[in-house]
């Protein structure tokens, strides 16, 4: 069976610090690539904790990392919620985290909920169906023309959102919006001629911003950045892949703020908040692939990987 092939694999392996025996804890397990990496790298004795927030990503990764046995451990649930999983399975010995917030080639191309702009399927964009009401559909249907428009530009950067956001409007005059195909052909119809020459598929930015509306991406990513930083013993690293400038930022804010001593003013000659550093930065500035991966792996052009240690309490 062909697998989905996982981003900046090594550097991630490195980046963790991955040894013989050490503990791991996988938050988007997804397809299994990393965490399979890092069980190879670890066996006999380490063990992997692998979350996700779609239960057929967990089942994916069950198939693929059944050969470990015992050494594996799979959730279903989102990764803000990583404090509660860790103390209900008492995971309570690990030496690194990972977040990779991307989608995996089986989520984009099969899940039939609308993520790829590839395949017409129903826009619905849930990780977790039962647990979120908020569709895509919903959004393109019946939210403010206003509000679509800063969801474009805040989670995607979509320098068209205007234009977009008036097609739409016109067509859900008519009928509903509610597949892929549809606001595909929404979008493509919004360009501007010059957009034929684009790099990347006009529709890709918009689908991004959705999804990440839908599942309140960037909402979870803060949530989880401050559980993790609770949880994490010293000397424990955390790793992070984004894809999109938004979420980078908040990562990059994050790391910066917490790793910092002071935290007042620079006109305040002498320390008086008495913050201290709790986080170590390992990479300075992010790690992107290769050429040579991103010819393998175009999906993965936009990656970045940060990594941080935890220093203090």
């Amino acid at each position: 069976m062909i697998y989905h092939k996982p981003v900046l694999a090594d550097e991630v392996a490195q980046g963790l610090d991955v040894c013989l025996g050490r503990n791991y804890i996988d938050c988007t397990v997804g397809g299994g690539g990393h965490a399979e990496k890092i069980l190879a790298a670890t066996g006999p004795a380490g063990k992997l904790l692998g979350l996700d927030w779609d239960g057929e990503a967990i089942a994916r990764a069950r198939e693929r990392l059944a050969r470990y046995g015992r050494r594996v451990i799979l959730v279903q649930s989102s990764y803000t919620k990583i404090k509660e999983v860790i103390y209900d399975k008492k995971f309570n010995s690990f030496h690194g985290i990972l977040i990779d917030l991307g989608l995996s080639s089986d989520q984009l191309q099969n899940s039939g909920r609308g993520f790829s702009f590839q395949v017409n399927e129903p826009l619905d964009m849930r990780f977790a169906p039962a647990e979120n009401e908020l569709t895509a559909a919903r959004i393109l249907n019946e939210w403010p023309a206003a509000e679509i428009e800063n969801l474009l530009r805040a989670n995607a950067d979509e320098r068209n959102a205007k234009r977009i956001v008036a097609k739409i409007v016109e067509r859900r005059k008519v009928r509903k919006i509610e597949n892929t195909l549809d606001l595909t052909q929404l979008i493509m119809s919004a360009m501007p001629p010059r957009f034929g020459r684009a790099k990347i598929n006009p529709a890709t930015k918009t689908f991004q911003a959705l999804r990440m509306a839908v599942n309140d991406e960037i909402g979870n990513i803060k949530q989880f950045l401050t559980a993790a930083l609770e949880i994490m013993p010293i000397g424990c690293r955390l790793a992070t892949i984004t894809f999109h400038s938004t979420e980078d930022r908040v990562v990059k804010d994050f790391f910066k703020l917490n790793s910092r001593d002071c935290l007042c003013p620079p006109e305040i000659p002498v320390c008086v908040c008495g913050h201290k550093a709790q986080l170590k930065l390992i990479t300075h500035k992010p790690i992107i692939p290769s050429e040579d991966e991103i010819k393998e792996n175009w999906r993965s052009r936009s990656a970045k990987l940060r990594v941080v240690e935890r220093v203090g309490r």
